[in-house]
């Protein structure tokens, strides 16, 4: 049996894979990685929390009978997940904070923590799975549950980590989750879901930018896509790709946010056929698998399908060019591979390829 760290959140996922683990006969102890202030708070109730209840997590540890401490990683999470989030919402574009941190503060702070203190693998409860090849080396797969496959905001793990991560939920579905916790006694009903962005403590993520940089309230126009101006916005930084609600215009038809600029503070607004992208560009190529260029699916948001394309490699620089025209590309947001149940990789989105446009080849396209 191994010894086995497990990054416990103090929600119902991450309680259930320590309880199997333990059901399994394996050592195990828990942690918990501080990276916000205030998230052991005794004045705010842990309902209202986002993530990381620690007394929850405490207390589910006790029931199982395993070690539970916290670690710090305040700083860690600041400089490389917040810092990062403000900066893409004034550039413009909209980030993925759950992506930078799994792959630059968690993981790689639960990974260091197993090394250090003689782990043999660290374990969290995401619904994705790892297989061995024939080869002996690992691959990342997606969650057996479809509608709660998480294989997208992993991407970034490092290949060499695989072999060392365990996910004891991958070949499990929500309702099988719920029906473990109960059974095990533990407090399943009691736990809400964790909220994507977890440092905005449940309030709109714009209240969190506008207090952390004033400055991304800037005001600027509204303009179609022939330059008209047709309003007025209160910061380019609270609107993002595929926007219908809260623009303020009254144009007769519907229209959506399909581009913005930081540099003019100009937002732009179109139809819905100003949406769809044919393909899309992106930078900072991070291979899981072996891959070079052919068809593959692809996934350009959390709760999209992945659908048929065909990408290529050039460098660090991705070019998807999707079957079916796709509505809604995001700069900023990632875009990650699938050959199968196989995650190939990701990038992030760096523009989107109109319809109409004739673009040339992914390596001029780099340059």
């Amino acid at each position: 049996m191994a010894r086995i760290l497990v990054g416990m959140s103090g929600g119902v996922d991450s309680s259930v894979a320590a309880a199997l683990l333990v059901r399994e006969g394996h050592q195990v102890a828990g942690v918990t990685l501080r990276l916000w202030p205030g998230e052991d708070d005794p004045e705010a109730p842990w309902q209202r929390r986002a993530c990381c209840k620690v007394g929850i997590a405490r207390h589910v540890c006790e029931v199982l009978g395993i070690p539970h401490r916290e670690a710090a990683f305040e700083d860690a999470f600041r400089r490389e997940v917040v810092d990062d989030f403000l900066a893409t919402y004034e550039d413009g574009r909209t980030p993925n904070p759950c992506i930078r941190c799994n792959a630059r503060v968690k993981f790689a702070g639960l990974l260091a923590l197993a090394r250090a203190e003689g782990f043999d693998q660290v374990a969290t409860g995401h619904y994705a799975r790892i297989e061995r090849t024939g080869t002996g080396a690992r691959r990342l797969m997606k969650g057996a549950d479809r509608g709660k496959d998480q294989s997208y905001f992993l991407y970034g793990l490092a290949p060499a980590d695989l072999a060392a991560l365990r996910f004891p939920l991958g070949a499990m579905h929500k309702a099988q989750v719920m029906a473990t916790a109960r059974a095990l006694g533990l407090p399943a009903d009691e736990i809400g879901e964790s909220q994507e962005v977890c440092f905005v403590n449940g309030g709109d993520y714009r209240d969190f930018v506008a207090a952390e940089r004033p400055a991304a309230a800037a005001p600027g126009e509204v303009v179609d896509t022939r330059g008209t101006v047709v309003g007025r916005h209160g910061g380019v930084a609270f609107h993002t790709i595929g926007q219908r609600r809260g623009l303020g215009l009254s144009a007769g038809r519907r229209l959506y946010v399909v581009a913005t600029d930081a540099a003019t503070r100009r937002v732009v607004v179109g139809g819905p056929d100003d949406l769809l992208a044919e393909g899309l560009s992106a930078h900072g190529w991070h291979a899981l698998a072996p891959f070079s260029s052919g068809p593959v699916t692809a996934r350009i948001r959390h709760r999209g399908a992945a659908v048929e394309a065909r990408a290529e490699v050039a460098g660090d620089r991705l070019t998807v060019r999707f079957s079916t025209p796709q509505r809604a590309v995001a700069p900023g947001q990632a875009v990650v591979l699938y050959r199968g149940e196989v995650v190939l990789g990701g990038a992030v989105i760096e523009a989107a390829l109109p319809v109409a446009a004739r673009v040339p080849a992914c390596a001029e396209a780099a340059g």
